[in-house]
């Protein structure tokens, strides 16, 4: 190599979708903290509504199948804050963490044994 030649690495960049995954996984990883610890949670994060039009990585699409899962997701997600739910805090909230794990087992496999870690044993 030549001193005018530069050596150009192929960075990953994480899509929107992967950045807002991410952003997901430790807000609820906080909210399993706070459930474990005997404290309700009380605001439903809006940046989750963004799951709806967060850009994908260039290899995915909105196909049906994620359009019914973050659907349900989002509904999910917001029975953990319903305080009047007569179903144990610890049931909602990982009702809505199985419901992360069946959609990756169709949409993206990578991180399912790092979602499993959310779930309250």
């Amino acid at each position: 190599m030549t001193a005018k030649e530069e050596l150009v690495y192929d960075m990953y960049q994480p899509s929107e979708m992967a950045n807002l995954m991410n952003e997901m996984y430790a807000q609820n990883l906080k909210v399993k903290e706070d459930i474990l610890n005997g404290i309700v949670p009380e605001e439903f994060p809006l940046d989750f509504l963004k799951i709806h039009s967060a850009e994908l990585s260039e290899f995915k699409s909105r196909n049906e199948t994620f359009q019914s899962f973050s659907k349900l997701f989002i509904e999910s997600e917001k029975e953990i804050f319903n305080t009047e739910s007569q179903v144990p805090i610890e049931e909602r909230y990982n009702n809505t963490i199985n419901l992360c794990i069946s959609c990756h087992q169709t949409e993206c496999t990578g991180p399912i044994s790092r979602i499993q870690k959310l779930l309250i044993k």
